[in-house]
């Protein structure tokens, strides 16, 4: 029946196409003559007829063309149902890291570049990057346009450990994405791998030119390259704008290279905002170079003093990460300027307790810069009222390196007592750069263990006296 279907399918298109061509598709000896418009010319082999193709040739032609649209439908609707199949067997194979999948994928479309590089995937989870190699070197043959599977082909020979091979699939992938960061980024880590930094800088700059978001990456990688040397870290990245400089800045700020930052913000061509230096601030001091961070902060700031804002007179935020007071989080409602009850000045601090302050845990504290193997006295004012607790206020103050106690008060009143001043001497370490004064709770012989009433505090100083006796 199929074959009866093709050859009469075959026979109407041959006489359609020499219809088409102007040639009659009827028997020799019938004549045709014109009619008048808009009427079907008739055969002059039929009684009244006028000329033209004869009906049954014309009911003819239409059988064909509906039988070849229904043969051209079926025919797509196949090739669809393989490709979308085939598609799904792909991604099931994927997600189950089935090779049987995979394969019955690549039976059903074997010219999809698509199931070709979804088998090579999952041969290399399974540690086969032989078989991996040779699917994408086959997908490659059938979209050898695409970037994307010259990079994992080239990671793939990589690991296999034909390093030219992948050095070659990397260069198809520049040639045919060479305006795109990844591809420079791909071949630049490759020829470093293979140690070749200069041919590698070259590529990874492309990239980061292409793609500012690689400049901290091509930082971190020049920094290592150079053992952490700013000299050869800047001869490596050839800095030629202030964006990539500015990079280089934020990233010795995270490390902790104060003094790298100093010199490499004067090199800037235009100062950077205040916004900015607040962030430098911010990050060296989170890195512990608390003098360069604590010397931006007070540029900005115009600050004199080591210790800020003692008297309470001044704003602060309470969840600020910077120099000043900070109050911890969870205790931050429990804190207000107080306009009534100063020792000195016009305001001060006023805590109200309500119970929930764990002990051995800090409600307020503040980063204080200071010179190492010095001696330092602070002093500050007290007032209770009705505060009832079996663990204590206390201030200690703390080296910021190494969390080292270097002093602490006497345990802060209880019951309701007037103002009074409390004095604090410490020494400071050989390392110390900085100490944090920190007010907290003691620990308690018993637990649960509320803390209820009201503590003020103000006018806080502190002052270098002399330097330690030598021990």
């Amino acid at each position: 029946m199929t074959l009866n279907l093709g050859v009469t399918l075959f026979v109407l298109i041959k006489d359609l196409g020499t219809y088409c061509r102007g040639g009659p598709p009827w028997p020799p000896g019938v004549e045709f003559r014109s009619g008048p418009p808009g009427v079907l010319p008739r055969s002059s082999s039929t009684p009244g007829g006028h000329g033209g193709p004869p009906l049954q040739y014309v009911h003819k032609m239409r059988i064909a063309l509906t039988i070849l649209g229904i043969a051209v439908c079926l025919f797509l609707i196949q090739v669809s149902a393989r490709f979308g199949f085939s598609r799904m067997l792909a991604r099931y194979a994927l997600i189950e890291n089935s090779i049987a999948a995979a394969d019955q994928a690549v039976q059903l479309t074997p010219s999809d570049a698509d199931v070709h590089r979804s088998r090579a995937t999952i041969l290399n989870r399974l540690q086969q990057p032989e078989e991996a190699s040779q699917s994408l070197e086959r997908a490659v043959t059938l979209r050898y346009r695409d970037d994307i599977l010259w990079i994992e082909l080239g990671n793939t020979r990589e690991e296999l450990g034909d390093t030219a091979g992948a050095l070659a699939s990397l260069d198809q992938a520049v040639r045919w994405a060479p305006h795109y960061a990844h591809t420079h980024w791909q071949r630049g880590n490759l020829l470093l791998r293979m140690r070749r930094p200069n041919d590698a800088f070259n590529e990874l700059r492309l990239a980061a030119n292409a793609n500012p978001a690689y400049i901290p990456n091509l930082i971190d990688l020049a920094w290592g390259i150079s053992g952490e040397d700013i000299k050869t870290t800047e001869s490596i990245l050839e800095i030629k704008d202030d964006t990539t400089r500015l990079a280089l800045i934020r990233f010795l700020a995270r490390n902790g290279k104060g003094r790298e930052v100093v010199d490499q913000i004067a090199k800037l061509n235009q100062s950077p905002s205040a916004e900015v230096q607040n962030e430098l601030a911010r990050l060296l001091l989170a890195a512990k170079a608390y003098r360069e961070a604590f010397d931006l902060w007070r540029a900005l700031n115009h600050n004199t003093q080591l210790l800020i804002n003692g008297g309470f007179e001044e704003p602060f935020a309470t969840n600020d990460a910077g120099f000043g007071w900070i109050i911890a989080a969870d205790q931050k409602n429990r804190a207000a300027i107080d306009v009534a009850e100063k020792f000195g000045g016009a305001k001060s601090l006023q805590i109200n307790l309500d119970g929930a302050w764990t002990p051995g845990t800090t409600l307020l504290s503040q980063t204080i810069v200071v010179d190492p193997n010095k001696t330092y006295r602070l002093s500050f004012a007290v007032r209770t009222k009705e505060l009832v607790t079996g663990g204590p206020p206390v201030i200690l103050v703390i080296d910021a390196i190494n969390n080292q106690v270097l002093g602490r008060t006497e345990n802060l009143p209880t019951a309701t007592t007037p103002w009074r001043t409390l004095n604090l001497n410490f020494n400071t370490a050989a390392t110390s750069q900085a100490v944090i004064i920190r007010l907290q709770r003691n620990n308690c012989d018993s637990s649960p263990c509320p803390i209820f009433g009201t503590l003020w505090l103000d006018e806080f100083h502190i002052e270098q006296t002399e330097s330690p006796s030598p021990r």
